[in-house]
């Protein structure tokens, strides 16, 4: 009876593994989740809230001496960025007039102040705008007013991207201040010497008593289809939510993360440093991601954990090989955009580091992850997420720009293994925050009358297949934006500055392919005003002064008109098709040379050398 019995179990486990051979990672998984689910309950109903920002303070309490940044060559303790925390909420109380409630842009690079900015901001209560060094300009004024900031605080390097608007800034009654002791520009308060003279004891809690879980946290940015970025909110509840991600993934506060990536995106500044602070880790800290750097930064500070976007990684791939490529003691890595290939080159040469793929975005309201670890996939669907997160694959029409609908007016869901428009339902366990001040685009981004009248879904822009084992794969973007050198890029902004340009009349800009790189490089076809031609070096300096280098169209082709007779969409589709492939295209067309600093004539020569790699964009 009993070798009966266990022969019977044996056989179960057997099947079960077979038919079901993700089963134990999966409930592992949605276990890990459901503890992260009660944790959050548990914070809510705390009176206060429970913010991140008590976290840290937990950690300065029981950890004070452990290092919490350690950067370019200095390392900072939990207590000594709690001390310069404190030291900046007053300096900004005092001289900014804040009060709880109040939104600040940070216009920083990767720096400890920046850390220790935010963590002054939560001190009192007050939100901040996470602006993107590279914009400039009408961008910048945008993002800095769509979010109702009252203050502005910048880098000193940063200093002449804000001179430019500051007459603007100015006329709007913000307090514009420099991370510097001394500034010779009026209008432009040192901020430094203020800093140094405030006291660093400790922020009384009453000047945040009124934060909740629904209070604005971060306003993080995202490509916006109408010419400037949208402000994501993001509540101190959803800032919970990304900050889980490093515990989810079995994250300890013995480990040491390694972030390259920019603090103003979500990646790094949520999942990277605040995971790292509910952790109690340490965060090595770099301005900018360096491939020659990146392993001598791991081996020197005994790096655990990195993050990724998967241009890095294939930076990394191509380096040449050295002895000590597997001499480190990375184990994980977590980040996004990682093709299949550059995944298996990166574990051959580096060592078996496990690679953790996800899939999200600060706007919306779904996310997967690789839990299990399948090369190429960015994330699994599972019974637990399938039961909170209501989310579909629907079919897109890729000529009208649009979800085609079936007869009654409904959507139309795709078959399992074939790609389709990702689309999450609206709930309460899964809010979609409004844009910051853009009802129009906060509506544009939901679908109504999905599967039923009356329901309503948000549209990611993403098009995914899952495969018959409920990996996600990622297919492509849809829509007015496309994505390079790990950034969200905005057609419609390159639209208006393209059109800028005393000799062009029209422009229609899209993202094209390119063989070896990750996402699609920026091409624009324009038509010229009549008598006019078109001035590469011209262009060049133009586009280089309004846009960030990663926004910069690759090419530009010329052509006598825009067709316009169907939809602006298929034009696109079109237009996309054909490239930036001179076998095809017999219009005149145009590369950008950095070198140059113009626009010169793409040649075969050209053409044959980007698309074998030999030349980089």
């Amino acid at each position: 009876s009993l070798l009966l019995s266990t022969l019977w179990v044996v056989l179960v486990v057997i099947f079960l593994n077979i038919q079901f051979p993700y089963l134990l990672q999966d409930c592992k998984f949605c276990w890990t989740l459901f503890k992260v689910k009660q944790k959050r309950a548990v914070f809510r109903k705390r009176k206060p809230f429970y913010t991140v920002l008590d976290c840290f303070l937990n950690r300065v309490r029981t950890r004070p001496d452990k290092p919490l940044l350690v950067f370019e060559g200095r390392e900072y303790s939990y207590q000594d960025c709690d001390k310069e925390s404190n030291k900046i909420a007053r300096a900004l109380r005092k001289h900014g007039n804040l009060t709880q409630g109040d939104t600040v842009a940070l216009f920083l690079g990767n720096e400890p102040r920046f850390v220790w900015m935010w963590l002054g901001l939560c001190k009192l209560g007050c939100a901040a705008s996470l602006l993107n060094y590279n914009i400039r300009a009408k961008s910048l004024l945008h993002c800095f007013s769509c979010c109702g900031a009252k203050v502005l605080i910048v880098a000193e390097e940063l200093k002449e991207a804000v001179e430019e608007v500051l007459p603007t800034l100015l006329e709007q009654k913000a307090s514009v201040f420099i991370l510097s002791k001394e500034c010779n520009t009026a209008g432009l308060q040192t901020l430094v010497d203020k800093i140094e003279e405030a006291s660093n004891e400790p922020i009384s809690p009453e000047l945040r008593s009124n934060v909740t879980m629904g209070s604005p946290a971060v306003y993080i940015y995202t490509s916006g289809t109408t010419g400037f970025p949208k402000a994501a909110v993001m509540t101190q509840e959803r800032i919970w939510a990304g900050t889980f991600y490093l515990f989810i993934n079995g994250a300890s506060s013995e480990d040491v993360i390694y972030i390259p990536l920019p603090l103003y995106h979500a990646a790094g500044f949520v999942i990277g440093l605040h995971g790292a602070i509910q952790r109690g880790m340490t965060v090595v800290l770099r301005r900018k991601f360096s491939v020659s750097q990146f392993w001598d930064d791991c081996r020197k500070h005994n790096v655990t954990i990195i993050q990724y976007i998967g241009e890095t990684m294939r930076y990394l791939c191509n380096t040449p090989k050295r002895e000590s490529d597997k001499m480190h003691k990375v184990r994980m890595a977590i980040g996004n955009g990682l093709r299949e290939e550059v995944w298996r080159s990166f574990q051959s040469r580096f060592g078996h580091i496990r690679i953790v793929e996800f899939y999200a975005a600060s706007d919306s309201n779904i996310g997967f992850i690789n839990y299990i670890g399948k090369i190429g996939a960015v994330g699994r669907e599972n019974f637990y997420q399938k039961r909170f997160f209501p989310h579909a694959l629907i079919q897109f029409d890729a000529e009208r720009g649009e979800p085609a609908r079936d007869s009654n007016g409904l959507c139309i869901p795709m078959p399992q293994g074939e790609t389709g428009l990702l689309v999450a339902k609206i709930t309460t366990i899964a809010p979609f925050i409004e844009y910051a001040r853009n009802p129009e685009q906060t509506e544009k981004k939901k679908i109504r009358d999905v599967f039923q009248k009356g329901d309503a879904y948000l549209n990611t822009g993403d098009l995914l297949r899952i495969d018959k084992d409920n990996f996600v794969y990622f297919q492509d973007r849809i829509g007015d934006t496309f994505r390079w050198k790990g950034e969200n890029v905005a057609t419609t902004e390159i639209e208006d500055v393209l059109t800028a340009l005393d000799f062009i009349k029209d422009a229609c800009v899209y993202g094209v392919k390119v063989p070896g790189t990750e996402g699609r490089a920026g091409m624009a076809a324009v038509t010229l005003k009549s008598g006019s031609e078109f001035d590469g070096t011209e262009a060049f300096s133009h586009i280089a002064s309004y846009l960030p280098s990663y926004a910069r169209p690759q090419f530009i082709r010329i052509q006598n008109s825009l067709e316009i007779t169907g939809t602006f969409k298929q034009v696109k589709v079109k237009l996309v098709g054909e490239g930036f492939n001179l076998t095809i295209i017999k219009d005149p067309l145009y590369l950008h040379m950095d070198k140059d600093k113009c626009y010169k004539p793409m040649t075969m020569n050209y053409y044959n050398s980007i698309i074998t790699g030999k030349m980089h964009i």
